[in-house]
């Protein structure tokens, strides 16, 4: 296996990581990045088997949890029942019960609500300048996730403070000071949740806490800590990635001058997907000794799926380094895959297929006023700013 090294906080790699994940995956199927110290599947082959192979999962093995820092303690108290990091069976009772608010009838149900938002915030545009990142981007999903889940739409912004604080945990730019503010953020998130479950509980209402919290009285066994995880997570995770899709899906169109018409944006919202996703890697562990794509892991061993890499990968896509939403639509892996594909993906594209094509509909000439510029947020991929005229 080849080694390469690259810092994913260099400002050249933040701003374009893909010339490097192209170097990865020449060298293999897998490669090793240094700087990682792990194993990386860099092939739309191997992240696709990789995702869907049961001999690899999320949850850490038991022998190898580690020592949690009394300083991370209220963070890693959220993380301990998070459906992303947990495994069959606790994954699947987890999943289900989300999934009952994400029913294709619910989310389509959402497709007014998110036209007649995307009209209100363009109204609200002042004149001249204008940064879409958090006059457009950031308030739709948040606002639509609020709804679904039944928090006050007033708490969006703060929402998105702790939100924003607790995923930089995720983030190659990670210190101690993003520790702290995460594990902050984590206790006010978590102590603003209970009292919103504990009011739902005499005041029901048609919103997903509500299901969620009876079905931990009809003998679901969903403990209270369960319902606040599964509350922020469903919060950071589904606004998160649908920002930082917008955002750059956005800044692609504009930057290729390519239209989105009601003809076009089902197979363009795809090729934003693919080309430019929002999340760039996903880490497995391997719970059993595995010999595949030529390496041999062992229990406990970890490996990197570099999502971005694999939707650049020139054996299944033709010139993958063009946007080109003409192109044969073909199974990306921007939402992962396999028992951890993200449960919001139908509601991110019905956002992205609604939101988009009237933003450009209202506003035609759109413009950059200034150069987008990538954040440093790997493994995350998102814009720092997205400044335009009308």
């Amino acid at each position: 296996m080849q080694r390469l090294s690259q810092s994913p906080t260099d400002p050249a790699f933040v701003q374009n990581p893909y010339p490097f994940y192209d170097r990865l995956r020449a060298a293999g199927d897998l490669t090793w990045w240094e700087d990682y110290a792990l194993p990386c599947a860099t092939s739309h082959r191997a992240v696709h088997a990789l995702l869907r192979d049961k001999r690899f999962g999320r949850e850490i093995p038991t022998e190898q949890a580690p020592d949690i820092p009394e300083h991370l303690a209220p963070f890693y108290k959220i993380e301990a029942h998070s459906m992303l990091e947990l495994e069959p069976p606790r994954h699947t009772r987890l999943r289900s019960l989300v999934l009952r608010a994400f029913t294709t009838r619910r989310i389509q149900t959402l497709g007014p609500e998110i036209a007649q938002l995307s009209h209100n915030l363009i109204d609200a545009f002042p004149k001249g300048e204008v940064d879409l990142l958090p006059a457009f981007c950031q308030p739709i999903p948040v606002i639509v996730i609020c709804r679904l889940l039944g928090v006050p739409e007033s708490m969006a912004d703060q929402l998105l403070r702790w939100s924003a604080a607790m995923v930089a945990m995720y983030q190659a730019r990670r210190d101690r000071t993003i520790e702290d503010a995460a594990a902050t953020a984590a206790t006010e998130f978590a102590d603003f949740l209970r009292g919103y479950i504990d009011q739902r509980r005499s005041q029901p209402a048609e919103d997903l806490i509500t299901q969620l919290i009876a079905a931990e009285e009809d003998g679901a066994r969903l403990s209270t800590d369960e319902l606040i995880t599964t509350c922020i997570l469903l919060l950071n995770a589904g606004h998160e990635a649908t920002v930082h899709t917008m955002g750059n899906g956005i800044k692609t169109l504009l930057d290729t001058q390519t239209p989105i018409t009601p003809d076009t944006t089902e197979a363009t919202t795809e090729e934003i997907l693919r080309f430019d996703p929002p999340l760039h890697m996903f880490t497995r562990y391997a719970y059993e000794n595995v010999d595949i794509f030529g390496h041999s892991f062992k229990r406990g061993d970890q490996v990197a799926l570099l999502l971005g890499a694999a939707n650049r990968d020139p054996d299944l896509w033709p010139n993958p380094n063009s946007f080109d939403p003409t192109r044969q639509t073909k199974q990306n892996t921007s939402f992962g895959g396999g028992l951890h594909f993200c449960v919001g993906a139908p509601l991110a594209r019905l956002e992205l297929q609604i939101a988009l094509p009237i933003l450009f509909n209202r506003c035609p000439n759109l413009a950059f006023t200034q150069p987008p510029i990538y954040a440093n947020l790997y493994h995350f991929h998102g814009l720092k700013h997205l400044k335009v005229k009308l």
